[in-house]
């Protein structure tokens, strides 16, 4: 595998919702089966026109952040600059905006932290490949990338705690939409999913009765259900999300039921990677996070650039 593939593999597959805190905070609906982000970062936005038609229900915010566990104000005295790195093309996270300059959720997720922190911010965009190198010799401070947590890369540089995670949910035809999804609901329902990704082991653990069918990539996965070969489709929510709300999917399909999120198959989540020891940096983002939380910025940050809710 070439290195920028391997690097696209470590790839995620993005406090949201101050005045949504008690009630939604860590999505208090979901359940033990539903709980944490995958592994691998969701492919870029399509790049297809967005309808325009308003959600009928008000878009569904997530929260990442306890309101029970605030952090305490670290020393932000030693801070006086963040250099940011990001990658180049993946939007809608990064990406070259119209005037040249850095753009996307991630961007202006940094930026944001930087205000509340109180400190000059910069921003440079990277190869994805390049960016953990760029850190470690010195050349960034953090990455703000939908780098997904792994092992692997514990094993080079720190983490903040996740900012977004990234669900895994099932989508139907519209007029055949279920409210919940539970494995005994899909007993004999031909399911579409990618071979070999994490979202197929899922299914195979979990719901054991539906009748899997295994595609080699997205686009075939979401012909099959909009010719109706599959009753449902099973696949990273972000990257399904935009392909809802796109002209792709030729207004032929919603999400049914919610999201699942459970580590053991889809990952810690998506964070900040800073450099091995680099506490001050570190607990400093962790807190400014959850004041942007707080606050209700991550929320209105998420409604601009997520139309349609993954969760």
């Amino acid at each position: 595998m070439a290195p920028s593939q391997q690097a696209k593999s470590l790839k995620s597959v993005r406090g949201l919702l101050a005045g949504l805190a008690a009630g939604l905070c860590l999505l208090g609906g979901l359940t033990e089966a539903n709980a944490q982000a995958p592994a691998k970062r969701p492919p870029a936005a399509p790049q297809t026109t967005p309808q325009a038609a308003p959600q009928a229900a008000p878009q569904a915010v997530p929260g990442f952040w306890d309101p029970r566990r605030r952090p305490e104000r670290p020393d932000l005295s030693r801070l006086t600059v963040i250099r940011f790195l990001t990658e180049t093309d993946y939007p809608p996270f990064n990406f070259t905006g119209a005037d040249g300059n850095p753009a996307g959720f991630n961007v202006d997720l940094a930026r944001a932290l930087c205000e509340e922190i109180k400190v000059t911010c910069t921003v440079q965009m990277r190869r994805f490949e390049t960016l953990v190198d760029a850190l470690t010799s010195n050349r960034g401070d953090a990455i703000i990338a939908s780098m997904a947590v792994s092992p692997q890369l514990r094993a080079r540089v720190d983490f903040t705690d996740p900012y977004y995670r990234v669900p895994a949910r099932f989508v139907s035809r519209k007029d055949a939409v279920m409210p919940e999804i539970r494995p005994e609901y899909l007993e004999g329902k031909k399911v579409g999913v990618i071979a070999g990704s994490a979202h197929e082991a899922y299914l195979k653990a979990m719901f054991t009765d539906a009748e899997l069918h295994a595609y080699p990539g997205d686009d075939a996965m979401r012909a099959a259900l909009r010719r109706g070969e599959v009753d449902f489709i099973f696949g990273d929510a972000i990257s399904l999300a935009f392909w809802i709300n796109g002209t792709d999917s030729a207004d032929c399909c919603a999400f049914s039921g919610g999201p699942f999120v459970e580590s053991r198959f889809f990952g810690e989540g998506i964070g900040i990677a800073v450099r091995k020891g680099n506490d001050v940096l570190r607990q400093a983002l962790n807190w400014a996070m959850f004041r942007i939380w707080e606050k209700g910025r991550y929320t209105d940050l998420w409604l601009r650039y997520f139309s349609v809710s993954p969760f």
